[in-house]
């Protein structure tokens, strides 16, 4: 995690991240994506996409007015999913 200082004019300091849930038993294959993107007013939206591994699934972009936020709801995202099997 970086503060918000310079982290629009040096790039986003997040690599883009991809999570898997598979469960034979349960005949569950999932993915779950997290990225963050800045937008042309200087704010930054995360974007999550989600669905059964081989589809196109859905997507979701929510946008927060500074770095430091978008970064704290990707991470809290990543900690929900986690506890809930994803690796």
């Amino acid at each position: 995690m970086t503060a918000d200082t310079g982290a629009m004019s040096h790039g986003l300091d997040f690599e883009p991240l991809s999570m898997t849930r598979r469960d034979p038993d349960l005949n569950m294959a999932r993915f779950y994506a997290i990225a963050l993107q800045p937008t042309l007013f200087g704010e930054v939206s995360v974007m999550r996409f989600w669905g059964r591994i081989g589809t196109r699934g859905q997507a979701m972009l929510q946008t927060f007015p500074s770095f430091t936020v978008a970064m704290r709801q990707a991470v809290a995202v990543e900690r929900r999913k986690r506890l809930r099997g994803y690796r």
